[in-house]
């Protein structure tokens, strides 16, 4: 089997802003494994926060051997997007070669249309109130916090969007006290749920506390390994491939959060419909999903997702799987 790897570059829509910094480009790697006259394709992000580069992961996927395999591979590399992109990539090559579609090959049911949140990115409050206004139509929107100044943020989004359902992501920018002082103005703005209020090492203050509005594990969990670190701390997990090294455990971790009484969020990183589209096979039964990379580029992949307002339909084989 033949691995390549290359990065690209995606341009956004408009700047994407979060308390970490900016973006103007989806950055990605791409991986294309070649075998037959059939090809499989994965793509991942890799994520600074957890000492991923670009190149490094493109080199380290070409070093792989050409007879690994998803068995193999889960032993071969730890969780992350490295994994990510060549598990995918091994899911749409079986998909490939034997015509099967890959929620078939994993004994899942066929993926339904299902509606994403769309995400907002962080700006000064009278920003955020018009760029609510432009999504108001949208079901759910999630709102990029983490700051000292967020609730004069909430404010303005929530009029901007009166009718929406709000998530918000403060990206490891809270402490317990931040969250336990803005709960009660969560709960009157109408929040479902607050992503990683405090830094993943720091989290232990989460246990105990009144948790109003449910609290999600997005930086705290990566697979499998992680769920016995977060018991009596979230309500909720955030399944993103590229923490989970693939949808090989992803779907594990999954089966487990449910087991463990977990809901489950679907998550990305800011991709194309090529990293999006293994991921809809995790949405049947999530509480929220969170897969909104389409809508944020001004460029996508060819066959990209078909996405009907906030609706994103599950991939034609010539994009994935």
């Amino acid at each position: 089997m033949r691995i390549d790897a290359k990065v690209e570059r995606f341009a956004l829509a408009e700047t994407f802003t979060i308390s970490r910094g900016s973006k103007t480009h989806a950055e990605v790697v791409t991986v294309e494994l070649s075998e037959g006259g059939a090809t499989g394709r994965g793509e991942c992000v890799p994520y600074a926060r957890y000492g991923e580069t670009l190149q490094g992961v493109a080199d380290d996927i070409a070093a792989l051997p050409g007879d690994v395999t998803r068995d193999t591979l889960q032993d071969l590399m730890r969780a992350g997007a490295v994994r990510n992109a060549v598990d995918c990539a091994l899911w749409d090559l079986e998909a490939k070669e034997t015509g099967r579609r890959a929620w078939d090959a994993a004994g899942l049911r066929a993926p339904l249309p299902t509606t994403t949140a769309f995400t907002l990115s962080l700006g000064a409050p009278e920003a955020m109130e018009v760029a609510a206004a432009k999504q108001a139509h949208r079901p759910l929107l999630k709102i990029k916090l983490g700051t000292p100044d967020d609730m004069p943020r909430l404010e303005a989004v929530r009029r901007g969007a009166p009718e929406a359902t709000i998530i918000v992501d403060a990206n490891e920018g809270w402490s317990a006290e931040v969250y336990s002082d803005l709960a009660p103005h969560l709960v009157r703005l109408g929040v479902a749920l607050v992503e990683q209020p405090l830094p993943a090492g720091e989290d232990d203050a989460l246990l105990g506390l009144d948790r109003p509005v449910p609290v999600c594990a997005d930086e705290s969990c990566h697979d499998r390994a992680s769920l016995p670190a977060l018991k009596g701390k979230y309500d909720i997990i955030n399944i993103k491939l590229d923490k989970t090294g693939g949808l090989t455990e992803a779907l594990a971790l999954k089966r487990a959060a449910l087991d463990d009484g977990y809901g489950i969020m679907v998550g990305c990183m800011v991709g194309t419909s090529l990293a999006m589209a293994p991921a809809l096979l995790l949405t049947d039964g999530a509480a929220f999903v969170d897969l909104d990379g389409p809508l944020l580029l001004a460029e996508d992949r060819a066959h990209p997702l078909l996405i009907e307002g906030s609706d994103i339909h599950p991939p034609q084989p010539e994009l994935w799987g």
